[in-house]
């Protein structure tokens, strides 16, 4: 019998699942500084310093963020240095990306592309994230324990579950459903923090529930490897900064159970509060909603969905705070859903026009460094900054020795409609720009009825149900790969598409209509059309082949 590969790694490097990380601690402890991953090389002196990265969702998150006048920075420095044409990307790493995206292969370090060390460094990470949601081997008997355990767990504490104001309606985790009246809502990721304990200490089985809920449509695989790249598959490293992320999205922003599931319509409804902290705050985030200060609309030659950003609609000051992170997180979650395997990775163009002091903000900024560079890593393609003004030359240099070079290098200044054509073709580039795609933003609020299948909490239940079948026998799968047996790849690969379409059937139980379900990009079961108002056969479906370059058929 093969031996089972958890078997091979050192005790140091399991976390234990009851042990409750924490960031600041697993960095400082005697079980992390004793870590070693299986596949360095021992001659050389391990440290432990977590490594920048700025990637995945910094690619929306830049969007909402550079839509607050923060990356007005990146602009201001090439600016000097003359035109910006496609550059030839530092490093072999990303002139390998570029092929790839051209060729319609895989991108390296993803599914599909892996080294053999690469892919050890991948299975090495299961294992530890297995351990840590407390799932046993399969030695070690029924796997739906642990599931059984985890339902026990949050059924005996929800009436001790800190109440919100949506704390009447009930809504089911993915493994446990909370029927106190204290229960938050949470849908996927219902499970919450404890009252009386500390924010930043989950569970086992609540860090199982975050990682589920945070895959969504995604391959799990990809999703791993995204957080492997960024820490230079380091896997202790990738292990600490993915539980910061799940803890992260639960307990302190609550992405899924609060800013996506309540989205536009939510905020609609907070702009009517009698409170009037709530009433600004869902008054700003729509605001910025309604001017188009930030959007998603087509893509580059790549194929990569393209945000774009009018620097110039922002003013510091002119909404609060905690609105502009929240349109920065609902920005960067929305973008998600228009990726793929194919195409993993986000467009930024921050269009610079018209410009002034006046649209400078840091708190953003701040913000983006403080969240977005640990929980959204390698999403981000390129950044295009389109006519920025020379002023920003000195900020440029301060904003750019922050970044990691790999980052930095996919920032580009284009200073005309010539140079902004070779990243992103004309009839892909709007006219006010100076593109010729006759296409304005034009923003559609809230439609009465259009969240009502989330009141639908029977089939709702029933959904979870399926999927917590699918992830567990996902889970089984995994350890019978991780232990050699090759014969279960294929199983694996048909669980991750019934993974990804099964998301897609909950989908509209769980997250609320955004402006681009009711405009057509998204459309009910996961279809991606980036150009809804063009007449086309066929949508291009989220999680199908995107081709390199393309170009609608259908264009003037």
């Amino acid at each position: 019998m093969l031996k089972s590969r958890r078997s091979t790694l050192p005790f140091s490097y399991l976390v234990p699942y009851n042990s409750r990380p924490s960031l600041p601690r697993a960095v400082s402890t005697p079980l992390f500084r004793t870590f070693r991953p299986p596949h360095t090389d021992r001659s050389r002196p391990f440290t432990t310093t977590a490594y920048s990265s700025t990637g995945h969702w910094s690619t929306a998150a830049f969007a909402a963020i550079f839509s607050s006048g923060a990356f007005v920075f990146y602009k201001n420095h090439k600016a000097a240095e003359g035109p910006a044409v496609p550059s030839k990307h530092i490093g072999s790493d990303l002139q390998e990306e570029e092929i790839a995206l051209m060729s319609g292969t895989p991108l390296p370090g993803r599914p599909g592309n892996l080294t053999p060390d690469q892919e050890a460094k991948l299975q090495d990470f299961w294992v530890a994230l297995l351990h840590t949601f407390g799932v046993p081997d399969l030695a070690d008997g029924d796997h739906t324990a642990v599931t059984n355990s985890s339902t026990d767990h949050v059924k005996e504490s929800t009436d001790t579950i800190a109440s919100d104001k949506q704390n009447k309606k009930k809504s089911g985790g993915l493994f446990g459903s909370k029927k106190g009246k204290d229960a938050k809502h949470g849908g996927l990721n219902g499970a919450s923090v404890v009252e009386g304990e500390d924010k930043f200490e989950l569970p086992p089985e609540q860090l199982r529930q975050a990682f589920w809920s945070m895959v969504k449509h995604d391959n799990p695989d990809a999703l791993l490897l995204r957080f492997l790249r960024a820490r230079k598959w380091n896997i202790q490293n990738a292990l600490v900064m993915l539980i910061a992320t799940m803890k992260w999205r639960m307990a302190e922003v609550k992405v899924d159970s609060d800013i996506i599931r309540r989205g536009e319509a939510g905020a609609l409804e907070d702009s009517q509060s009698a409170d009037a902290k709530t009433k600004r705050d869902g008054h700003d985030f729509l605001e910025q909603m309604r001017i188009g200060k930030s959007f998603l609309h087509g893509m580059d030659k790549e194929g990569r969905p393209i945000c774009f950003v009018r620097v110039k609609l922002h003013r510091a000051g002119e909404q609060t705070e905690s609105s502009l992170e929240r349109y920065t997180v609902y920005t960067i979650e929305s973008a998600r859903l228009l990726l793929h395997d194919n195409v993993d990775t986000a467009a930024i163009v921050f269009d610079m026009t018209d410009f002034s002091l006046a649209n400078m903000d840091y708190a953003p900024v701040k913000f983006m460094i403080k969240c977005f560079e640990a929980n959204y890593p390698e999403s981000l393609g390129v950044v295009l900054v389109h006519k920025s003004p020379w002023i920003f030359q000195s900020i440029w240099k301060i904003i750019k020795g922050w970044l990691d070079p790999v980052v930095a290098a996919k920032v580009h200044f284009t200073k005309n409609i010539e140079e902004l054509s070779q990243f992103v073709a004309l009839e892909h580039l709007l006219k006010e720009m100076g593109g010729k795609e006759d296409w304005d933003y034009k923003y559609v609020p809230p439609r009465e009825g259009e969240n009502e299948k989330m009141k639908d909490e029977g089939t709702r239940e029933r959904l979870l149900e399926e999927r917590r079948g699918v992830v567990i026998e996902y889970e089984t799968t995994t350890q019978q790969w991780l232990s050699g047996h090759k014969k279960v790849e294929g199983r694996r690969r048909d669980l991750t598409e019934k993974l990804g379409a099964g998301y897609w059937d909950l989908d509209p139980f769980l997250r609320a209509r955004t402006f681009y379900d009711r405009t057509g990009i998204i459309s009910p079961g996961g279809g991606i059309d980036f150009y809804p108002s063009r007449k086309k056969a066929e949508p291009v479906a989220n999680g199908g082949p995107i081709p390199a370059g393309h170009v609608d058929e259908g264009v003037d």
